[in-house]
């Protein structure tokens, strides 16, 4: 225990500081300048009167941006089906002009801008962005597939108490480490398909608890903690806070200039899911980076026999986050840094489950041998 917190003084000394000046860095970053160009805005602003890009017309197109007929009576407007399996006259006229105007930036030599906080992607049927939806439903498989591989491993190959229990205290804590982790990829799937508020903030509330729950879990497993009042006095000051950022992010908006005060108080920075840096990118990128502080210093000291999962999960985990930081345009309207970085977790969570399941053999396996 003393080796811990000696490992913890130094990071409080010489890490949190490295990473609060990237955080600096990447607050500074403009996050949607194809947005604000006029020749853009003009492009929308004609294409919701006309209904047309160009030569290109959309027959649904006949509504103002906030969904009231232009020309006809309220039973023509769009209906909720075709909002979803189609894109609206808002989407539609915002993914043409923007495909317009980066045409025009390509054909003077200037390179791509964000629209909207988003680089401009490549639709696939009718997609948003094909690559981050393809490696999110993989992720999504991997954390199922570890997920039941460490349920079978518990319940038909370990041995069981006679109250037909597990002999690994931490088994109920990963179980629902396991269906938030499903949740949270799921949603990660939807909104890469289709960006509309309802899905940014199932996205980005199901990355919050997953990260906030991951945190505790990491606190209890590397302190070892295994009395229920401990465990409730170590959870209940992190779900408070992390129970208020959801709300705050799912109804109230956020002021950039009033986060950043917080910011520099909570010293947070910013990972998970979203493309504008604000609250809730520094909220994510503490507690990503407290874990990866956290098992990194536990696995040096301790004997853990799968310790070296650890740092490759720590390792990798702290390389893939800087494709968040060093961000790109799409490659060929593709693949773009924060598809890479889900592309990058596939393996990693592959690794992470299996330390998971060794990590409950060797502990059920050391709580028998006492037990006899």
């Amino acid at each position: 225990m003393k080796s811990l917190q000696e490992g913890f003084m130094v990071v409080h000394r010489y890490w949190i500081p490295l990473f609060v000046v990237l955080s600096c860095f990447v607050a500074s970053l403009d996050a949607s300048a194809g947005d604000s160009d006029p020749l853009y805005r003009a492009c929308v602003g004609q294409c919701e009167k006309t209904g047309c890009v160009g030569q290109r017309c959309f027959p649904h197109c006949k509504f103002s941006s906030d969904g009231v007929s232009v020309d006809g009576p309220w039973y023509m407007q769009e209906p909720l089906y075709l909002r979803w399996k189609q894109w609206d006259c808002q989407s539609d006229c915002r993914y043409n002009c923007m495909v317009e105007r980066e045409n025009q930036r390509e054909a003077a030599g200037d390179g791509p801008v964000k629209y909207h906080g988003k680089w401009p992607f490549e639709r696939v049927y009718g997609i948003q962005e094909p690559a981050s939806v393809v490696f999110s439903a993989l992720n999504l498989a991997m954390h199922f597939h570890g997920w039941l591989s460490f349920f079978i491993l518990l319940y038909y190959k370990l041995p069981l108490k006679q109250d037909k229990k597990g002999y690994y205290e931490f088994a109920t804590l990963w179980h629902i480490y396991g269906l938030l982790s499903l949740n949270s990829w799921f949603w990660s799937v939807v909104f890469h398909s289709r960006d509309v508020d309802l899905t940014e903030k199932l996205d980005y509330s199901s990355a919050v608890a997953l990260l906030g729950y991951s945190l505790i879990l990491t606190i209890l497993r590397s302190f070892n903690v295994r009395d229920e009042a401990s465990r409730v006095m170590v959870s209940a000051p992190l779900l408070a806070f992390v129970t208020t950022h959801i709300l705050y992010l799912n109804f109230y908006k956020l002021d950039y200039g009033i986060n950043s005060l917080l910011y520099l108080h909570f010293l947070i920075v910013c990972v998970e899911d979203t493309v504008l840096v604000g609250w809730n990118m520094k909220v994510c990128v503490v507690m990503a980076v407290t874990q990866l502080l956290i098992w990194g210093i536990w696995a040096g000291v301790t004997q853990h026999p799968s310790r070296w999962k650890l740092w490759v999960v720590v390792f990798g985990g702290g390389l893939a986050m800087l494709l968040e930081i060093y961000d790109f345009s799409p490659i060929y309207g593709y693949l773009d840094a924060h598809a890479i970085w889900h592309a990058t977790t596939i393996p990693l969570t592959y690794i992470w489950w299996s330390f998971i399941r060794d990590d409950a053999e060797f502990e059920a396996t050391n709580l028998l041998k006492k037990t006899k």
